[in-house]
Order: C-alpha cells, then sequence, then structure tokens
C-alpha cells in the first residue's frame, strides 16, 4: 500500500493531532474543517485529512485548511484512520468524520477528559445537522444506547467523534483494516480493555443524516441485522459502502 504524502504547513510539536478520514467529501468537508479551525484549544495542534483517493474536489478544498494530505488508493474509514495515525505527531489523536461540525470546545473538553490517567477513550453527544424530528429521536436513542454501553464490557463509540492517546492507539495495533464495518466499535471494545472509556456532556456534534436519509428499508434492515450479529459474534456482516 504506497501513500502520498502532501506537507500544506507543519506544526511543530503539537499536542493534538485531529484527522479526517474522506472520501468524495466535497459537499462537506469543508464545513467540518471550519469547525476544527475555530477550536478554542489553546495548544498547537494539527489537521490531517486522510483521503482515499477522491474524484472530485475533497483534496482541493482540504489544502485550505488542513496541514498534511495523505492519499491513498485503498480505501475504508479503517484505513484512512490508520494512515493518519502512522503520519501524526500529536500526543492525542482525535477522529473526526468528514460530515460532522465540532462546537468551539468540543477537541479541549475531549482533552480534558483524555488527561485522565485512566481514560484510554473519549467522546461526546451526537446531534443530527438538519432538522427532522425522525433522525433527533434517532440519535438521541443512539446517544441513550452509547450510555448504556459504556457501562458493558462492549463499549460502542462512534468513529464520528472519538478521542485516544497516542500511545494507546498504537499500543493495539490501531482500527482493524479486515473489518469492512463496525471497525469503530471493534476498536472501542479493545481499547476498552486497557481502560476506561470516557464521554463528556459539555459539548456535543452535529453529523450529517445522509446515512439515515438514503439508505433504502432494505439496507437499514441489512444493517441492524449486522449489528446484531457483531453484538453477538464479533463479525460484522456486509462491506464498507461510502455514503454520498
Amino acid at each position: 500500500m504506497k501513500e502520498k504524502v502532501i506537507l500544506i504547513k507543519n506544526v511543530e510539536k503539537p499536542k493534538v493531532s485531529i484527522i479526517v478520514p474522506t472520501l468524495n467529501e466535497e459537499k462537506y468537508v469543508e464545513k467540518t474543517l471550519v469547525s476544527i479551525k475555530a477550536q478554542s484549544i489553546k495548544a498547537p495542534y494539527e489537521i490531517i485529512v486522510s483521503d482515499g483517493a477522491s474524484k472530485d474536489n475533497t483534496v482541493k478544498i482540504a489544502k485550505k485548511y488542513a496541514n498534511k494530505i495523505v492519499i491513498c488508493k485503498k480505501r475504508g474509514p479503517a484505513v484512512g484512520r490508520n494512515l493518519g495515525a502512522k503520519y501524526s505527531k500529536g500526543k492525542f489523536l482525535i477522529f473526526v468524520d468528514a460530515d460532522t461540525i465540532l462546537l468551539p470546545n468540543t477537541i479541549s473538553e475531549i482533552l480534558k477528559l483524555l488527561n485522565k490517567k485512566d481514560v484510554v477513550l473519549a467522546t461526546c453527544p451526537i446531534l443530527p445537522s438538519e432538522y427532522k424530528i425522525r433522525n433527533h429521536f434517532l440519535f438521541w436513542f443512539y446517544d441513550q444506547f452509547l450510555l448504556t454501553s459504556l457501562k458493558t464490557k462492549k463499549p460502542q463509540v462512534p468513529g464520528i467523534i472519538m478521542g485516544v492517546k497516542r500511545e494507546n492507539f498504537f499500543r493495539i495495533g490501531g482500527f482493524n483494516e479486515k473489518k469492512n464495518i463496525m471497525e469503530d466499535f471493534d476498536f472501542s471494545e479493545r481499547i476498552a480493555k486497557i481502560g476506561k472509556v470516557g464521554i463528556t456532556n459539555a459539548t456535543f456534534v452535529l453529523t450529517s443524516s445522509r446515512r439515515i436519509e438514503k439508505w433504502s428499508k432494505a439496507k437499514n434492515v441489512k444493517s441492524l441485522v449486522s449489528y446484531f450479529v457483531y453484538l453477538f459474534t464479533g463479525k460484522g456482516i456486509g462491506k464498507y459502502e461510502p455514503v454520498r
């Protein structure tokens, strides 16, 4: 797997590396990157866009905001996050999906959790960026499910927004690239074996509802079945399909 690295602006000794995996995200990624640039964190941080050889203007847009862009033809969220981490320098790694908008205090609040010695993974509540009652209910339900999962041996933290200590990320080998789906849940479970998972209520993020809106009922059912199969067997079914 050969990747290309584009260095836009170097950051000397960044404390935090914010990694955004992308694939044809020109409709969403600019708002995400603008929200990252607007963070209130005072410590130096770098923005890394890890792209799966997009065919649209994703990389062109990313060049306006990112410090570093990694491009690789091999695709998938696990691959993108791992490559971003590979070329990162920060003590803390924050993974943000390309269709997700952060509040100005999101990174600083997640860092407060990660600075605790026993916390190895941190996240925050997730709300839909488009206003529809159904979508708000579904995301509220998921947030409640996330809170419940933290009390079990199977914490379910989504890759939409998650922060980890660099040393712990590499200690467990990063994301499993053989898992086509549920790679974030698999990562959550493995890293939770070496420490605690924390969630802060002092901030939240807004993410696109496009998966809910564009998936057909058949795909939603398939996704639900795959999720329960994963819960009971540890294996996901189906394959990675980027959502436009």
